[in-house]
């Protein structure tokens, strides 16, 4: 998931599809431990998705505490 697109997406959204993504990287780590993967290099997408998503999350909450600061 591309960076533009992260930060249209509201919150809560945000917090759905970081979910979403969780799982379809464990299910994908199962497969491959079970069988190799065709594309082993999707894991790897996957984790920087999960990475981009925590960091606009934590983006938005230091944003929200000083605003109310």
């Amino acid at each position: 998931m591309k960076q533009e697109v992260i930060k249209e997406l509201s919150t809560q959204e945000l917090k759905e599809r970081l979910d979403e993504e969780r799982n379809q990287l464990s299910k994908l780590k199962m497969n491959h431990a079970v069988s190799p993967l065709e594309n082993p290099n999707v894991i790897g997408q996957y984790r920087k998705s999960i990475a981009r998503i925590l960091t606009e999350l934590r983006k938005r909450e230091l944003e929200e505490i000083i605003a109310k600061a």
